[in-house]
């Protein structure tokens, strides 16, 4: 069984940063791409950064300059690191695993369960 566990989130002023951490955990062979997405209260969830397992990385309009997302092949690990921050980014953030190989499968999709990042003006 493959879990995303994630952590960093919080209560912050506007211009503040944060960073968040997203970890895999399991029998894991691989993944190939990992983001990060969020969804505000009464709208829907958007992709907000993705990261492939080469390094390619395409983030959402509204972030570009201000988030950076990366990770660690090895621990399995995506940070999302968010700088400048407005009250617009105030939102669950959910961790995405997707083209996960496992022992018993080969394209898993897999979700953490949120950590929620409210910026104060």
């Amino acid at each position: 069984q493959v879990q995303l566990v994630e952590s960093g989130g919080g209560l912050v002023q506007a211009g503040g940063s944060l960073r968040l951490s997203c970890a895999a955990s399991g029998s894991i062979f691989s993944i190939d791409a990992m983001a990060w997405y969020r969804q505000a209260q009464g709208k829907q969830r958007e992709l907000v950064a993705a990261i492939t397992s080469g390094g390619s990385t395409n983030y959402v309009d509204s972030v570009k300059g201000r988030f950076t997302i990366s990770r660690d092949n090895a621990k399995n690990t995506v940070y999302l690191q968010m700088n400048s921050l407005e009250p617009e980014d105030t939102a669950v953030y959910y961790c995405n695993a997707k083209a996960v190989r496992t022992p018993r499968y080969r394209n898993l999709e897999v979700w953490g369960q949120g950590t929620l990042v409210t910026v104060s003006s």
